[in-house]
């Protein structure tokens, strides 16, 4: 789809101190439509030629590394792109067990740390990124529109950067090797059935409220799953925590001691680990608040169940969104052609068709310019905007999703990103939390 029709000639640079509003309305349309058309591919015919029997093997989890995504980039490309799906947990142990398995690694900031201090990918070089100067500043810069993106956790900036490509440690600051290259994130809260809770939900206390025994459900993914709780805790002035990703052995007692007596006093009716399972959940009316994934509220909605997604703004530092950003690394083994192929699947995935695909799940690019040249005008409004949507809004394979005057829940995209408390992260005592977790699953 075309964006705003603007002539490619009205784009302007995203430099240092362009607001966010300038940026995100800047874009190249003309371009963008030439390419996603697949009339401009970009590459010489000689490059073509050495580079069709490439295969790049993009690894990482199924919300982010998305099959439409890898044939629509090999259409584009002129190789074969092949995605793999694995869990969380399976895909960091891939990639630091067998690094040759694996070109692309699909990681968060806490795996990009991780997987760079093991040694197991290079630097991806920052002047070979066309779209790197219009990338957010969220994750270049730390900050957006004057609001500093809070460090509790990993921030994707704090996990961006290191000195030289083969460097086995983060480095503070811009240099010119970026650790990974952010592609997808969102702001995660609690979505809720309204027409069986009753009210509206703005804080993380409502999930552990008594009134809703039986009906609550919390994510089961430690490392996730207990920052949830967290929030939760310190909404309803339980605990205040020094640093909810990063807590204490004493911090993580308490929390998972509370988890534990929620669970024996029958609070909740399920603990889920897939997007389906929360689906389901929800739609059955089995759970009516749980700790959710946006697109999964959408995914309720689409069967004409209603579903909110709650707006936890940012409140005396006890609420505020659970922020996530998945981005792309390059495997330490590549080299030659394949390394130049990379190179160019990693162009692809700023240039603007992914940014498109994925904001109809409800997730953002971190070039929005880009991505608004594969978007409607309504669609951007409803997206990125907050505004009532002018026109029926389609999920990424054309199901209708909301009807015209609909907003989305927790407003426009500066409402959710400047309204992130805390990051998803790697605790200094994951260990000893992965174990305390676990006393909670078998409680």
């Amino acid at each position: 789809m075309s964006g705003n029709g603007r002539d490619h000639k009205e784009r302007k640079p995203a430099a240092n101190g362009l607001s966010l509003r300038s940026l995100l309305k800047a874009g190249a349309a003309a371009a963008g439509a030439a390419v996603g058309s697949g009339a401009v591919r970009g590459f010489p015919t000689i490059w073509a030629q050495e580079i069709k029997d490439i295969e790049l093997r993009h690894v990482g989890v199924s919300y982010s590394v998305v099959k439409a995504i890898g044939d629509q980039a090999a259409k584009d490309l002129g190789f074969k792109v092949t995605m793999q799906n694995l869990d969380t947990s399976a895909a960091i142990n891939r990639f630091i067990t067998q690094p040759n398995t694996v070109d692309i690694a699909d990681v968060e900031g806490w795996q990009a740390k991780l997987a760079t201090r093991r040694g197991v990918t290079q630097g991806i070089e920052v002047k070979k990124i066309k779209e790197f100067s219009n990338i957010l500043p969220i994750f270049t810069k730390g900050g957006i529109e004057g609001h500093k993106i809070p460090r509790q956790g990993i921030s994707p900036y704090e996990a961006m950067y290191i000195e030289t490509p083969a460097a086995t440690e983060l480095h503070e600051g811009v240099t010119e090797w970026a650790t990974f290259l952010p592609q997808v994130y969102n702001a995660d809260s609690i979505g809720y059935r309204p027409d069986l809770v009753g009210h509206e939900v703005t804080a993380w206390r409502d999930l552990i409220d008594p009134k809703f025994k039986g009906k609550a459900a919390i994510l089961d993914v430690p490392a996730i799953g207990i920052m949830d709780a967290a929030l939760c805790f310190e909404s309803a002035g339980l605990i205040a925590y020094g640093n909810k990703g990063n807590m204490t052995k004493a911090e993580i007692d308490f929390t998972i001691d509370k988890l534990i007596e929620l669970k024996r006093a029958g609070h909740f009716r399920a603990t889920w680990t897939t997007f389906d399972q929360s689906v389901q959940l929800m739609a059955a009316g089995e759970v009516i608040i749980q700790s959710m994934w946006s697109p999964a509220v959408a995914a309720v909605r689409v069967k004409d169940i209603p579903c909110v997604y709650a707006p936890v703004n940012v409140k005396d530092g006890k609420e505020g969104y659970r922020g996530w950003c998945n981005g792309m690394a390059l495997m330490k083994h590549l080299s030659g052609k394949k390394l130049d192929a990379a190179y160019e699947y990693l162009n692809w995935y700023l240039s603007g068709w992914q940014g498109g695909f994925v904001a109809r799940y409800g997730y953002y690019s971190p070039v929005p310019s880009t991505a608004k040249t594969f978007l409607s005008d309504a669609e951007w409004q409803y997206w990125y905007e907050g505004k009532p949507a002018p026109e029926v809004i389609k999920d990424p394979y054309g199901i209708p999703m909301e009807q015209p005057g609909v907003r989305r829940d927790g407003g426009s995209f500066l409402d959710r990103v400047t309204n992130i408390s805390c990051w998803n992260t790697l605790m200094d005592e994951a260990g000893y939390m992965n174990k305390r977790w676990n006393d909670f699953k078998v409680a």
